[in-house]
């Protein structure tokens, strides 16, 4: 399975077949590919995702993860792109490098 993310026309597609996303859902996607391998904080993704400085919205990272796993066709206890680091925050690590950012 490969998951490719074209940032100018805000395009996602899994093995070819697109996949319908939110906006935020995208926003949240290009700011974990972007920093690719990195944990990310839900705090950070407060901040670039929700533009949001302060705390108080752990939830709602949650929620839109959980949107987004279930559209990349994946479970928090079965990851595939996104692992979460308990305590942490959330990483995307596609397999055998099956990640493409444009």
């Amino acid at each position: 399975m490969v998951i490719a993310i074209d940032a100018l026309t805000r395009q996602v597609s899994l093995d070819d077949l697109p996949i319908d996303l939110s906006r935020k859902e995208f926003d949240l996607l290009l700011a974990l590919a972007q920093r690719a391998g990195e944990v990310v904080t839900k705090r950070e993704l407060l901040a670039d995702v929700w533009r949001q400085t302060y705390g108080g919205g752990d939830r709602t990272v949650d929620v839109h993860l959980s949107w987004l796993r279930r559209k990349l066709g994946e479970t928090a206890a079965a990851p595939r792109y996104l692992h979460s680091v308990r305590g942490v925050g959330v990483r995307l690590a596609a397999p055998d490098s099956e990640l493409g950012v444009h």
